[in-house]
């Protein structure tokens, strides 16, 4: 607009506007946008003479909470990219107040992403932390960019400008409360309150879940294969049946669902935003955790049956009950051990979510319950255990995990 005025407003007139004068705006100008500020000129019209009459320079603070959101993304290995119309300095500005451009990242212009081919801006585009003067289009070349790069892309937007780049995004993110109806109807994720930094929470909270389904999985799993191969490796070993039906069926009700469910509500975990994302192509038991769940099953399996061997010489009832409880109390300690996928049990101890102490309790205290009243115990045909025959299963449920936290130890020198 400087560029087109020919004359300026001063005392109460036009007069013509200098080169040196001209020279002197567009320095006032750069001056404010360095300072974070959006700039604005104004002109009026005399006739066919374009006047000059100023500049409005407006400042449009941070929010307080976006500077550590952009620190969290980063530990949790989130990039943080800023796409904007602003002038080039106005958008350094801000970024270096947010800390998304640090170190030797770039700024990019529209202007010179229009000399950039697609191959060239994917090939930079981990480079760049800011881009400025952009139109929609360029936008749109920006997400693809990024997918062509194997990148997970999250998009936010609000005006009817964003919607295209917001719709081709992995996760297209609209605001809730300024933006327009086609970017929320193009958008997979709405934010209520526009605050970038309940995106970041958004993103914890995700990761949570889903690590509270794989330690879920892992524990369902896991002693499901314990219960079938006790079963099974008792049949094969030509013994008699390690648990009645009535039996398992106690151990599924009490030992499989309080304490899953306790774990799918665990709080999160620390450090679990200094975790790197996950691949789009790593599958749910990646991470080494189908054979932790195998393993933990077996071992579980094998300390049941030697309990069971041992003291099937004390009578078939005693040599049951104790297998039994052997299964409870080792799936029991195993509830512990699916709180982390990176500490053993010996690192955490047996301290966890009080959820998840609770589930234990009340497993271990319905056990006790059915062995205590004889009605019940006749319905699920346990017997009265002798304190040696009690030693002898729980020292089995031990076991178990001594087992499993050797094994893994072993895993991690491998």
């Amino acid at each position: 607009m400087i560029a087109m005025c020919t004359h300026r407003f001063e005392n109460g007139g036009a007069v013509p506007l200098e080169e040196s004068a001209r020279a002197a705006l567009l320095r006032k100008n750069e001056e404010y946008a360095a300072q974070g500020l959006r700039v604005i000129a104004f002109c009026g019209s005399a006739g066919d003479t374009a006047v000059f009459l100023g500049l409005a320079a407006m400042s449009d603070p941070l929010r307080p909470q976006a500077a550590e959101a952009v620190r969290e993304c980063r530990r949790a290995g989130i990039s943080t990219v800023m796409i904007t119309g602003d002038h080039k300095l106005t958008a350094c500005a801000i970024a270096k107040e947010a800390g998304i451009l640090t170190g030797r990242k770039r700024v990019v212009t529209g202007s010179e992403l229009d000399e950039m081919t697609d191959a060239e801006l994917a090939e930079q585009i981990g480079e760049i932390a800011v881009y400025a003067r952009v139109t929609p289009a360029h936008k749109l070349r920006i997400v693809r960019a990024c997918k062509q790069k194997g990148m997970v892309c999250a998009m936010t937007g609000d005006g009817v400008n964003d919607a295209p780049a917001v719709k081709e995004a992995s996760i297209g993110v609209s605001m809730g409360i300024s933006g327009t109806d086609v970017t929320k109807q193009a958008a997979d994720m709405i934010l209520l309150d526009d605050n970038f930094a309940t995106l970041v929470s958004a993103v914890r909270e995700g990761r949570t879940i889903y690590a509270n389904i794989r330690k879920f999985v892992r524990y369902l799993i896991a002693c499901n294969i314990g219960e079938v191969l006790t079963m099974l490796g008792a049949i094969l070993m030509g013994l008699p049946m390690a648990l009645v039906p009535a039996q398992l069926l106690l151990v599924n009700l009490v030992t499989d669902g309080l304490p899953a469910a306790a774990l799918s509500v665990e709080p999160a975990e620390k450090g679990v935003m200094g975790k790197p994302p996950r691949r789009e192509e790593d599958s749910f038991f990646s991470g080494g955790l189908m054979t932790k769940i195998v393993a933990r099953g077996v071992a579980i399996a094998l300390c049941t049956l030697a309990c069971f061997t041992l003291l099937l010489p004390s009578g078939l009832a005693a040599a049951r009950t104790g297998a039994m409880l052997t299964l409870v109390f080792s799936q029991l300690i195993h509830v512990f051990e699916c709180r982390s996928e990176d500490k053993t049990l010996l690192q955490m101890g047996l301290r966890g979510g009080k959820f998840v102490v609770l589930a234990a309790l009340s497993s271990a205290a319905c056990v006790a319950l059915c062995m205590a009243v004889p009605q019940l115990a006749a319905v699920f045909s346990l017997t009265k255990m002798s304190a040696k025959q009690l030693a002898i299963s729980l020292s089995f449920a031990a076991a178990a995990a001594v087992f499993s936290a050797i094994g893994s130890a072993f895993r991690k020198q491998v």
